[in-house]
Protein backbone atom coordinates (compact mmCIF):
# COMPACT_ATOMS: atom_id res chain seq x y z
CA UNK A 1 0.00 0.00 0.00
CA UNK A 2 1.60 3.36 -1.31
CA UNK A 3 0.01 6.65 -0.20
CA UNK A 4 -3.77 7.62 1.64
CA UNK A 5 -5.74 4.27 1.85
CA UNK A 6 -8.90 5.79 0.14
CA UNK A 7 -10.23 2.41 -0.07
CA UNK A 8 -10.19 1.51 3.86
CA UNK A 9 -11.44 4.88 4.62
CA UNK A 10 -14.64 4.26 2.20
CA UNK A 11 -15.19 1.16 3.25
CA UNK A 12 -14.93 1.62 6.85
CA UNK A 13 -16.07 5.19 7.21
CA UNK A 14 -19.50 3.89 8.27
CA UNK A 15 -18.56 1.33 10.34
CA UNK A 16 -16.53 4.14 12.26
CA UNK A 17 -19.94 6.36 11.90
CA UNK A 18 -21.85 3.36 14.20
CA UNK A 19 -19.12 2.64 16.88
CA UNK A 20 -19.71 6.71 17.52
CA UNK A 21 -23.18 6.43 17.49
CA UNK A 22 -23.28 3.51 19.98
CA UNK A 23 -20.75 4.94 22.41
CA UNK A 24 -20.90 8.33 22.18
CA UNK A 25 -24.45 9.20 20.97
CA UNK A 26 -26.88 6.89 22.00
CA UNK A 27 -30.30 8.78 23.31
CA UNK A 28 -29.46 11.63 21.22
CA UNK A 29 -31.34 11.45 18.17
CA UNK A 30 -30.11 14.30 16.25
CA UNK A 31 -26.47 13.73 16.96
CA UNK A 32 -27.03 10.00 15.60
CA UNK A 33 -28.25 11.75 12.89
CA UNK A 34 -25.30 13.84 12.02
CA UNK A 35 -23.05 11.18 12.79
CA UNK A 36 -24.70 9.33 10.48
CA UNK A 37 -24.46 11.87 7.82
CA UNK A 38 -21.08 12.37 8.44
CA UNK A 39 -20.15 8.63 8.25
CA UNK A 40 -22.09 8.22 4.87
CA UNK A 41 -20.69 12.07 3.54
CA UNK A 42 -16.88 10.45 4.14
CA UNK A 43 -17.74 7.70 1.89
CA UNK A 44 -19.44 9.24 -0.75
CA UNK A 45 -16.37 12.25 -0.92
CA UNK A 46 -13.88 8.98 -0.89
CA UNK A 47 -16.06 6.98 -3.51
CA UNK A 48 -16.30 10.20 -6.15
CA UNK A 49 -12.45 10.55 -5.71
CA UNK A 50 -11.29 7.38 -6.48
CA UNK A 51 -13.49 7.74 -9.30
CA UNK A 52 -12.50 10.75 -10.46
CA UNK A 53 -8.60 9.73 -9.74
CA UNK A 54 -8.48 6.30 -11.59
CA UNK A 55 -6.68 5.94 -14.42
CA UNK A 56 -8.93 4.77 -17.32
CA UNK A 57 -5.98 4.46 -20.11
CA UNK A 58 -3.97 2.06 -17.24
CA UNK A 59 -7.29 0.28 -16.32
CA UNK A 60 -7.17 -3.18 -14.43
CA UNK A 61 -7.38 -2.87 -10.51
CA UNK A 62 -5.58 0.10 -8.82
CA UNK A 63 -5.51 1.56 -5.40
CA UNK A 64 -4.19 -1.66 -4.14
CA UNK A 65 -4.28 -1.86 -0.32
CA UNK A 66 -2.82 -5.27 1.40
CA UNK A 67 -2.16 -6.19 4.51
CA UNK A 68 -1.70 -9.98 5.50
CA UNK A 69 -3.93 -11.65 7.73
CA UNK A 70 -3.27 -15.21 8.30
CA UNK A 71 -0.07 -16.06 6.54
CA UNK A 72 -0.28 -19.58 6.76
CA UNK A 73 -3.54 -19.75 4.67
CA UNK A 74 -3.11 -16.82 2.85
CA UNK A 75 -5.42 -15.02 3.89
CA UNK A 76 -4.98 -11.19 3.34
CA UNK A 77 -6.54 -7.61 3.69
CA UNK A 78 -6.23 -7.29 0.19
CA UNK A 79 -8.40 -3.93 -1.64
CA UNK A 80 -8.21 -3.20 -4.97
CA UNK A 81 -10.67 -1.72 -7.90
CA UNK A 82 -11.50 -1.93 -11.52
CA UNK A 83 -13.82 0.33 -13.51
CA UNK A 84 -17.26 -2.38 -12.53
CA UNK A 85 -15.92 -1.56 -8.92
CA UNK A 86 -15.61 2.32 -9.21
CA UNK A 87 -19.00 2.40 -10.51
CA UNK A 88 -20.62 -0.09 -7.92
CA UNK A 89 -18.92 1.66 -4.94
CA UNK A 90 -20.31 5.33 -6.36
CA UNK A 91 -24.09 3.91 -6.53
CA UNK A 92 -23.86 2.56 -3.17
CA UNK A 93 -22.63 5.84 -1.75
CA UNK A 94 -25.65 7.67 -3.63
CA UNK A 95 -27.74 5.53 -1.91
CA UNK A 96 -26.92 5.56 1.79
CA UNK A 97 -26.37 9.16 1.41
CA UNK A 98 -29.89 10.02 0.24
CA UNK A 99 -31.00 7.01 3.00
CA UNK A 100 -29.79 8.54 5.53
CA UNK A 101 -32.11 11.72 4.82
CA UNK A 102 -34.88 9.54 3.97
CA UNK A 103 -34.90 7.65 7.95
CA UNK A 104 -34.50 11.61 9.06
CA UNK A 105 -37.73 11.33 10.96
CA UNK A 106 -37.09 7.79 12.75
CA UNK A 107 -37.83 8.00 16.28
CA UNK A 108 -38.00 4.13 17.47
CA UNK A 109 -34.35 3.09 19.01
CA UNK A 110 -32.90 5.61 16.27
CA UNK A 111 -29.05 4.77 17.04
CA UNK A 112 -29.53 1.00 16.68
CA UNK A 113 -31.62 1.74 12.81
CA UNK A 114 -28.80 3.91 11.95
CA UNK A 115 -25.99 1.91 13.40
CA UNK A 116 -27.03 -1.56 11.70
CA UNK A 117 -27.73 0.31 8.55
CA UNK A 118 -24.32 1.78 8.18
CA UNK A 119 -22.22 -1.92 9.55
CA UNK A 120 -24.60 -3.05 6.71
CA UNK A 121 -22.95 -0.27 4.17
CA UNK A 122 -19.63 -1.56 5.43
CA UNK A 123 -20.29 -4.77 3.93
CA UNK A 124 -21.57 -3.53 0.70
CA UNK A 125 -18.33 -1.72 -0.02
CA UNK A 126 -15.88 -4.27 1.25
CA UNK A 127 -17.68 -6.64 -1.24
CA UNK A 128 -17.17 -4.39 -4.32
CA UNK A 129 -13.48 -3.62 -3.00
CA UNK A 130 -12.03 -7.34 -1.74
CA UNK A 131 -9.87 -9.17 -3.50
CA UNK A 132 -9.23 -11.52 -1.38
CA UNK A 133 -12.39 -14.10 -1.47
CA UNK A 134 -12.23 -15.08 2.32
CA UNK A 135 -12.43 -11.50 2.92
CA UNK A 136 -14.82 -10.95 0.25
CA UNK A 137 -16.69 -14.00 2.04
CA UNK A 138 -16.86 -12.29 5.24
CA UNK A 139 -17.91 -8.68 3.82
CA UNK A 140 -20.65 -10.27 1.82
CA UNK A 141 -22.01 -11.72 5.06
CA UNK A 142 -22.09 -8.58 7.23
CA UNK A 143 -23.68 -7.24 4.15
CA UNK A 144 -26.71 -9.50 4.40
CA UNK A 145 -27.35 -10.32 7.93
CA UNK A 146 -28.29 -6.85 9.64
CA UNK A 147 -31.25 -6.93 7.56
CA UNK A 148 -32.35 -9.43 9.46
CA UNK A 149 -33.05 -7.03 12.38
CA UNK A 150 -33.80 -3.77 10.43
CA UNK A 151 -36.59 -5.62 8.79
CA UNK A 152 -38.00 -7.59 12.37
CA UNK A 153 -37.54 -4.70 14.56
CA UNK A 154 -38.45 -1.41 12.20
CA UNK A 155 -40.24 -2.99 9.18
CA UNK A 156 -43.76 -3.04 8.61
CA UNK A 157 -46.25 -5.71 8.57
CA UNK A 158 -48.84 -5.77 5.20
CA UNK A 159 -52.44 -7.19 4.62
CA UNK A 160 -51.79 -10.61 2.80
CA UNK A 161 -54.96 -12.36 2.83
CA UNK A 162 -54.60 -16.36 2.78
CA UNK A 163 -55.95 -17.78 -0.40
CA UNK A 164 -55.75 -20.54 -2.69
CA UNK A 165 -54.61 -23.95 -2.34
CA UNK A 166 -51.71 -22.50 0.19
CA UNK A 167 -54.10 -20.34 2.13
CA UNK A 168 -54.16 -22.48 4.97
CA UNK A 169 -50.20 -22.55 5.23
CA UNK A 170 -49.66 -18.67 4.35
CA UNK A 171 -52.52 -18.39 7.12
CA UNK A 172 -50.26 -20.51 9.69
CA UNK A 173 -46.63 -18.88 8.55
CA UNK A 174 -47.49 -15.28 8.96
CA UNK A 175 -46.85 -14.35 5.36
CA UNK A 176 -47.22 -10.67 5.04
CA UNK A 177 -45.72 -9.38 8.48
CA UNK A 178 -42.39 -8.64 9.09
CA UNK A 179 -41.29 -11.69 10.94
CA UNK A 180 -41.75 -13.74 8.29
CA UNK A 181 -40.25 -11.54 5.68
CA UNK A 182 -37.08 -10.89 7.77
CA UNK A 183 -36.77 -14.78 8.18
CA UNK A 184 -37.56 -15.57 5.13
CA UNK A 185 -34.47 -13.08 3.71
CA UNK A 186 -32.14 -14.55 5.82
CA UNK A 187 -32.79 -18.11 5.39
CA UNK A 188 -32.95 -17.90 1.69
CA UNK A 189 -29.99 -15.80 1.83
CA UNK A 190 -28.06 -17.85 3.96
CA UNK A 191 -28.83 -20.98 1.60
CA UNK A 192 -27.12 -19.08 -1.00
CA UNK A 193 -23.97 -18.19 0.90
CA UNK A 194 -23.48 -21.78 1.26
CA UNK A 195 -23.05 -22.42 -2.14
CA UNK A 196 -20.69 -19.67 -2.65
CA UNK A 197 -18.64 -20.68 0.26
CA UNK A 198 -18.17 -24.12 -1.47
CA UNK A 199 -17.54 -22.59 -4.54
CA UNK A 200 -14.44 -20.57 -3.23
CA UNK A 201 -13.36 -23.66 -1.17
CA UNK A 202 -13.18 -25.45 -4.16
CA UNK A 203 -10.78 -22.93 -6.19
CA UNK A 204 -8.81 -22.37 -3.03
CA UNK A 205 -7.93 -26.12 -2.67
CA UNK A 206 -7.70 -26.16 -6.72
CA UNK A 207 -4.82 -23.50 -6.44
CA UNK A 208 -2.96 -25.57 -3.50
CA UNK A 209 -4.37 -23.84 -1.00
CA UNK A 210 -1.77 -20.97 -0.72
CA UNK A 211 -3.83 -17.97 -1.21
CA UNK A 212 -7.03 -16.67 -1.99
CA UNK A 213 -6.72 -13.70 -3.60
CA UNK A 214 -8.78 -13.13 -6.81
CA UNK A 215 -5.83 -12.19 -8.64
CA UNK A 216 -3.90 -16.39 -8.07
CA UNK A 217 -6.99 -17.46 -9.37
CA UNK A 218 -7.59 -15.37 -12.47
CA UNK A 219 -4.06 -16.69 -13.26
CA UNK A 220 -5.17 -20.70 -12.68
CA UNK A 221 -5.75 -23.06 -15.57
CA UNK A 222 -8.63 -24.12 -13.88
CA UNK A 223 -10.30 -27.57 -15.00
CA UNK A 224 -13.26 -27.68 -17.35
CA UNK A 225 -15.58 -29.97 -15.18
CA UNK A 226 -14.51 -28.09 -12.49
CA UNK A 227 -15.59 -24.67 -13.76
CA UNK A 228 -18.81 -26.83 -14.57
CA UNK A 229 -19.99 -26.93 -11.32
CA UNK A 230 -18.27 -24.27 -9.26
CA UNK A 231 -20.06 -21.42 -11.77
CA UNK A 232 -23.56 -23.35 -11.09
CA UNK A 233 -22.58 -22.93 -7.61
CA UNK A 234 -21.77 -19.53 -7.72
CA UNK A 235 -24.86 -18.68 -10.55
CA UNK A 236 -26.91 -20.27 -7.50
CA UNK A 237 -25.59 -18.72 -4.50
CA UNK A 238 -25.12 -15.20 -5.90
CA UNK A 239 -28.75 -15.52 -7.72
CA UNK A 240 -30.42 -15.98 -5.20
CA UNK A 241 -29.43 -12.51 -3.29
CA UNK A 242 -30.27 -10.91 -7.82
CA UNK A 243 -33.39 -12.77 -7.49
CA UNK A 244 -33.14 -15.55 -10.23
CA UNK A 245 -36.35 -17.09 -10.95
CA UNK A 246 -37.48 -19.58 -8.64
CA UNK A 247 -35.46 -18.41 -5.92
CA UNK A 248 -36.65 -14.73 -6.04
CA UNK A 249 -39.66 -15.00 -3.96
CA UNK A 250 -37.52 -13.75 -0.46
CA UNK A 251 -37.59 -10.46 -2.38
CA UNK A 252 -40.97 -9.15 -2.59
CA UNK A 253 -41.83 -9.84 0.96
CA UNK A 254 -38.42 -8.76 2.08
CA UNK A 255 -38.50 -5.00 -0.06
CA UNK A 256 -42.25 -4.99 1.30
CA UNK A 257 -41.84 -5.01 5.05
CA UNK A 258 -38.25 -3.50 5.01
CA UNK A 259 -38.32 0.50 6.29
CA UNK A 260 -37.27 2.59 3.70
CA UNK A 261 -33.70 2.86 3.71
CA UNK A 262 -33.15 -0.38 3.73
CA UNK A 263 -35.67 -1.11 1.22
CA UNK A 264 -33.78 1.32 -0.93
CA UNK A 265 -30.53 -0.24 0.09
CA UNK A 266 -31.81 -3.72 -0.56
CA UNK A 267 -33.12 -2.88 -3.96
CA UNK A 268 -30.82 -0.53 -4.80
CA UNK A 269 -27.85 -2.07 -3.84
CA UNK A 270 -27.62 -5.49 -2.22
CA UNK A 271 -29.39 -7.27 -4.94
CA UNK A 272 -26.60 -5.88 -6.96
CA UNK A 273 -24.13 -7.75 -5.08
CA UNK A 274 -25.48 -10.73 -6.41
CA UNK A 275 -25.29 -9.86 -10.26
CA UNK A 276 -21.77 -8.46 -9.49
CA UNK A 277 -20.93 -11.83 -7.91
CA UNK A 278 -21.96 -13.39 -10.95
CA UNK A 279 -19.98 -11.23 -13.40
CA UNK A 280 -17.22 -11.02 -11.49
CA UNK A 281 -16.53 -14.84 -9.97
CA UNK A 282 -18.84 -16.61 -12.13
CA UNK A 283 -17.56 -15.12 -15.87
CA UNK A 284 -14.04 -13.84 -14.42
CA UNK A 285 -13.13 -16.68 -13.20
CA UNK A 286 -14.36 -19.67 -15.08
CA UNK A 287 -14.52 -18.22 -18.79
CA UNK A 288 -15.54 -21.42 -20.38
CA UNK A 289 -18.15 -22.61 -17.87
CA UNK A 290 -19.30 -18.56 -18.37
CA UNK A 291 -19.61 -19.53 -21.94
CA UNK A 292 -21.42 -23.27 -21.41
CA UNK A 293 -24.01 -21.97 -19.15
CA UNK A 294 -24.88 -18.69 -20.75
CA UNK A 295 -28.18 -20.63 -22.56
CA UNK A 296 -29.12 -21.13 -18.53
CA UNK A 297 -28.21 -17.70 -17.31
CA UNK A 298 -30.18 -15.86 -20.43
CA UNK A 299 -33.23 -17.98 -20.68
CA UNK A 300 -33.91 -17.68 -16.76
CA UNK A 301 -33.16 -13.90 -17.09
CA UNK A 302 -36.41 -13.49 -19.87
CA UNK A 303 -38.36 -15.34 -17.46
CA UNK A 304 -37.37 -13.29 -14.20
CA UNK A 305 -38.28 -10.27 -16.98
CA UNK A 306 -41.68 -11.38 -18.01
CA UNK A 307 -42.96 -12.60 -14.80
CA UNK A 308 -41.74 -10.02 -12.66
CA UNK A 309 -43.51 -7.54 -15.06
CA UNK A 310 -46.63 -9.67 -15.32
CA UNK A 311 -46.18 -9.89 -11.19
CA UNK A 312 -45.93 -6.55 -11.15
CA UNK A 313 -49.00 -5.66 -12.42
CA UNK A 314 -51.16 -7.80 -10.62
CA UNK A 315 -50.35 -6.25 -7.29
CA UNK A 316 -52.10 -3.52 -5.50
CA UNK A 317 -49.71 -3.05 -2.68
CA UNK A 318 -47.41 -0.01 -4.11
CA UNK A 319 -44.34 -1.50 -2.48
CA UNK A 320 -44.97 -4.80 -3.56
CA UNK A 321 -45.21 -2.78 -7.76
CA UNK A 322 -41.89 -1.32 -6.70
CA UNK A 323 -40.64 -5.04 -5.58
CA UNK A 324 -41.80 -7.24 -8.69
CA UNK A 325 -39.94 -4.75 -10.71
CA UNK A 326 -37.06 -5.09 -9.30
CA UNK A 327 -37.07 -8.80 -10.02
CA UNK A 328 -37.97 -7.67 -13.57
CA UNK A 329 -35.14 -5.04 -14.16
CA UNK A 330 -32.61 -7.58 -12.34
CA UNK A 331 -33.52 -9.90 -15.33
CA UNK A 332 -31.90 -7.13 -17.58
CA UNK A 333 -28.98 -7.44 -15.41
CA UNK A 334 -28.34 -10.71 -15.60
CA UNK A 335 -29.84 -10.94 -19.51
CA UNK A 336 -26.72 -8.31 -20.43
CA UNK A 337 -24.35 -10.49 -18.46
CA UNK A 338 -25.46 -13.64 -20.40
CA UNK A 339 -24.77 -12.36 -23.62
CA UNK A 340 -21.33 -12.44 -23.27
CA UNK A 341 -20.29 -9.48 -25.88
CA UNK A 342 -19.20 -6.13 -25.21
CA UNK A 343 -22.49 -4.04 -25.40
CA UNK A 344 -24.44 -6.47 -23.20
CA UNK A 345 -21.96 -6.57 -20.47
CA UNK A 346 -21.99 -2.89 -20.48
CA UNK A 347 -25.81 -3.01 -20.38
CA UNK A 348 -25.43 -5.10 -17.31
CA UNK A 349 -23.69 -3.17 -15.34
CA UNK A 350 -25.19 0.15 -15.94
CA UNK A 351 -28.42 -1.34 -15.51
CA UNK A 352 -27.33 -2.18 -11.76
CA UNK A 353 -26.39 1.38 -11.79
CA UNK A 354 -29.37 2.97 -13.21
CA UNK A 355 -31.60 0.40 -11.37
CA UNK A 356 -30.13 1.15 -8.12
CA UNK A 357 -30.80 5.04 -8.32
CA UNK A 358 -34.13 4.54 -9.61
CA UNK A 359 -35.42 1.77 -7.36
CA UNK A 360 -33.65 3.95 -4.36
CA UNK A 361 -35.92 6.70 -5.37
CA UNK A 362 -39.25 4.61 -6.16
CA UNK A 363 -38.68 3.73 -2.77
CA UNK A 364 -38.20 6.81 -0.73
CA UNK A 365 -40.79 7.67 -2.76
CA UNK A 366 -42.91 4.93 -1.38
CA UNK A 367 -41.89 6.22 2.03
CA UNK A 368 -42.85 9.33 1.46
CA UNK A 369 -47.01 8.45 0.35
CA UNK A 370 -46.83 5.90 3.07
CA UNK A 371 -45.89 8.19 5.81
CA UNK A 372 -48.43 11.23 4.74
CA UNK A 373 -51.21 8.70 3.37
CA UNK A 374 -50.88 6.09 5.98
CA UNK A 375 -51.78 3.73 2.64
CA UNK A 376 -50.13 1.76 0.01
CA UNK A 377 -52.90 0.64 -1.53
CA UNK A 378 -52.75 2.20 -4.94
CA UNK A 379 -57.08 1.56 -5.95
CA UNK A 380 -57.80 4.05 -2.47
CA UNK A 381 -55.92 6.51 -3.63
CA UNK A 382 -55.68 9.58 -6.31
CA UNK A 383 -55.34 12.26 -7.60
CA UNK A 384 -52.48 13.13 -5.12
CA UNK A 385 -50.15 15.66 -7.85
CA UNK A 386 -52.36 17.89 -6.68
CA UNK A 387 -51.25 18.03 -3.01
CA UNK A 388 -48.00 16.81 -3.44
CA UNK A 389 -46.81 17.96 -6.95
CA UNK A 390 -42.84 17.40 -6.15
CA UNK A 391 -43.60 13.95 -5.03
CA UNK A 392 -46.06 13.31 -8.32
CA UNK A 393 -42.73 14.78 -10.70
CA UNK A 394 -40.34 12.71 -9.06
CA UNK A 395 -42.19 9.59 -9.11
CA UNK A 396 -43.01 10.38 -12.91
CA UNK A 397 -39.26 10.56 -13.31
CA UNK A 398 -38.77 7.48 -11.95
CA UNK A 399 -41.08 5.41 -13.74
CA UNK A 400 -40.01 6.86 -17.15
CA UNK A 401 -36.46 5.79 -16.39
CA UNK A 402 -37.80 2.03 -15.18
CA UNK A 403 -39.78 2.07 -18.48
CA UNK A 404 -36.75 3.17 -20.87
CA UNK A 405 -37.25 6.76 -21.67
CA UNK A 406 -34.37 8.71 -23.47
CA UNK A 407 -32.63 11.05 -21.65
CA UNK A 408 -33.52 8.59 -18.58
CA UNK A 409 -30.17 6.18 -17.15
CA UNK A 410 -32.86 3.18 -17.50
CA UNK A 411 -32.68 3.85 -21.31
CA UNK A 412 -29.35 3.65 -22.16
CA UNK A 413 -28.79 0.53 -19.50
CA UNK A 414 -32.10 -1.43 -21.60
CA UNK A 415 -30.86 -0.02 -25.16
CA UNK A 416 -27.09 -1.42 -24.55
CA UNK A 417 -28.69 -4.81 -22.92
CA UNK A 418 -31.04 -5.41 -26.36
CA UNK A 419 -27.98 -4.45 -28.56
CA UNK A 420 -26.02 -7.25 -26.69
CA UNK A 421 -28.71 -9.30 -27.14
CA UNK A 422 -29.23 -9.70 -30.63
CA UNK A 423 -25.87 -9.77 -31.48
CA UNK A 424 -25.48 -12.95 -28.96
CA UNK A 425 -25.94 -16.56 -29.99
CA UNK A 426 -29.39 -16.30 -28.74
CA UNK A 427 -31.26 -13.62 -30.20
CA UNK A 428 -34.84 -14.91 -29.34
CA UNK A 429 -33.37 -14.01 -25.72
CA UNK A 430 -34.69 -9.95 -27.16
CA UNK A 431 -38.11 -10.54 -27.86
CA UNK A 432 -38.83 -11.53 -23.94
CA UNK A 433 -36.90 -8.92 -23.42
CA UNK A 434 -39.02 -6.28 -25.19
CA UNK A 435 -42.32 -7.69 -24.38
CA UNK A 436 -41.05 -6.73 -20.48
CA UNK A 437 -39.99 -3.26 -21.45
CA UNK A 438 -43.41 -2.98 -22.93
CA UNK A 439 -45.39 -4.64 -19.74
CA UNK A 440 -43.12 -2.32 -17.25
CA UNK A 441 -44.57 0.57 -19.51
CA UNK A 442 -48.34 -0.53 -18.81
CA UNK A 443 -48.02 -1.05 -14.91
CA UNK A 444 -45.93 1.96 -14.52
CA UNK A 445 -47.75 4.47 -16.10
CA UNK A 446 -51.29 2.63 -14.79
CA UNK A 447 -50.15 3.07 -11.43
CA UNK A 448 -48.53 6.66 -11.54
CA UNK A 449 -51.63 8.03 -13.21
CA UNK A 450 -54.06 6.15 -10.36
CA UNK A 451 -51.85 7.36 -7.84
CA UNK A 452 -50.89 11.23 -8.73
CA UNK A 453 -52.66 12.50 -12.14
CA UNK A 454 -55.92 10.48 -12.45
CA UNK A 455 -59.04 11.56 -10.41
CA UNK A 456 -58.91 12.65 -6.79
CA UNK A 457 -60.34 10.20 -4.29
CA UNK A 458 -63.32 10.44 -2.18
CA UNK A 459 -61.56 8.85 0.34
CA UNK A 460 -61.77 11.59 3.69
CA UNK A 461 -57.91 10.12 4.67
CA UNK A 462 -56.44 11.61 1.71
CA UNK A 463 -58.23 15.26 1.58
CA UNK A 464 -54.99 17.00 2.55
CA UNK A 465 -51.73 15.15 2.51
CA UNK A 466 -48.64 17.75 2.21
CA UNK A 467 -46.05 17.66 0.41
CA UNK A 468 -42.28 16.76 0.51
CA UNK A 469 -40.48 18.66 3.30
CA UNK A 470 -37.11 20.12 4.82
CA UNK A 471 -34.67 16.90 4.37
CA UNK A 472 -37.24 14.66 2.50
CA UNK A 473 -36.39 16.92 -0.57
CA UNK A 474 -32.57 15.95 -0.28
CA UNK A 475 -32.89 12.36 -1.01
CA UNK A 476 -35.48 13.00 -3.66
CA UNK A 477 -33.39 15.90 -5.36
CA UNK A 478 -30.30 13.67 -5.17
CA UNK A 479 -31.82 10.83 -7.04
CA UNK A 480 -33.42 12.11 -9.97
CA UNK A 481 -30.08 14.72 -10.57
CA UNK A 482 -27.99 11.42 -10.80
CA UNK A 483 -31.25 9.30 -12.88
CA UNK A 484 -31.57 12.34 -15.75
CA UNK A 485 -27.64 13.26 -15.51
CA UNK A 486 -26.38 9.23 -16.38
CA UNK A 487 -29.60 9.64 -19.05
CA UNK A 488 -27.76 12.67 -20.49
CA UNK A 489 -23.93 11.95 -20.30
CA UNK A 490 -23.84 8.08 -20.23
CA UNK A 491 -20.15 8.07 -20.47
CA UNK A 492 -19.87 9.12 -17.51
CA UNK A 493 -20.94 5.15 -16.43
CA UNK A 494 -19.76 3.51 -19.66
CA UNK A 495 -16.05 5.18 -19.12
CA UNK A 496 -15.17 2.91 -16.69
CA UNK A 497 -17.37 0.06 -17.04
CA UNK A 498 -15.72 -0.14 -20.57
CA UNK A 499 -12.20 -0.82 -18.73
CA UNK A 500 -13.42 -3.84 -16.98
CA UNK A 501 -15.93 -5.58 -19.74
CA UNK A 502 -13.02 -5.25 -22.11
CA UNK A 503 -10.21 -7.54 -20.24
CA UNK A 504 -13.27 -9.61 -19.40
CA UNK A 505 -14.04 -10.58 -23.11
CA UNK A 506 -10.59 -10.94 -23.86
CA UNK A 507 -10.17 -13.57 -21.59
CA UNK A 508 -13.33 -14.94 -22.58
CA UNK A 509 -12.49 -15.53 -26.14
CA UNK A 510 -9.14 -16.19 -25.22
CA UNK A 511 -7.58 -13.83 -27.93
Amino acid sequence: MTGLPILSIMTWAPFVAALVIMFAARHRPLLVRWVSLAGATVSLIASLWIYWAYDYDLAGFQFHEEIVLVPSLGISYLLAVDGISVLMSVLTSIIIFAGVFASWTVKERSQEFYALLLILTTGVYGVFVSLDLFVFFLFYEIAVLPMYLLIGIWGSSGEVLPQGIFGWAMGRTGVGTKEYAAMKLTLYLLFGSAFILVGILALYVAGGSQSFSFLTFEAMQIAPALQTWVFLAFYVGFGILAGIWPLHTWSPDGHASAPTAVSMLHAGVLMKLGAYGVVRLGIGLLPDAAVEWAWLVGTIACINIVYGALSAMAQKDLKYVIAYSSVSHMGVVMLGAATLTVNGLNGSVFQMFAHGIMTGLFFALVGLVYEKAHSREIFKMGGFATMMPGIAIAFTIGGLSSLGLPATAGFVAEFLTFLGTWSSDYRWWLFPAVIGAFLTAIYVMRVTKQIFWGPKSNDPRFQLLPDAQGTEWAALGILVFVLILFGLVPGLAIGPIDTATGPLLLRLTGQ
